[in-house]
């Protein structure tokens, strides 16, 4: 997924949710959907869930978390 197909399916505006990353036109934030898909749930139990979403939606949740990971990283034991 291209920077501008995320950019079709993500928002930011310091207006709505503090900021964060959300799925356009929707509350929901990026990190929810990574988190539920990071949990075990599928894309399919989250797009029942969340009947607004569609699957372009949760693939470009994950494209923005793998661009942001590019940016930043998180410390992890090397053990």
């Amino acid at each position: 997924m291209t920077v501008e197909e995320i950019s079709k399916r993500i928002s930011v505006d310091p207006n709505v949710c503090f900021g964060k990353p959300c799925i356009r036109g929707t509350r929901l934030w990026v990190s929810l959907i990574l988190d539920f898909l990071a949990s075990g749930m599928s894309a399919d139990e989250i797009l029942a869930n969340y009947p607004g979403l569609v699957k372009e939606d949760i693939q470009a949740a994950i494209a923005y978390g793998a661009e942001m990971s590019r940016e930043r990283f998180v410390e992890v034991s090397a053990g």
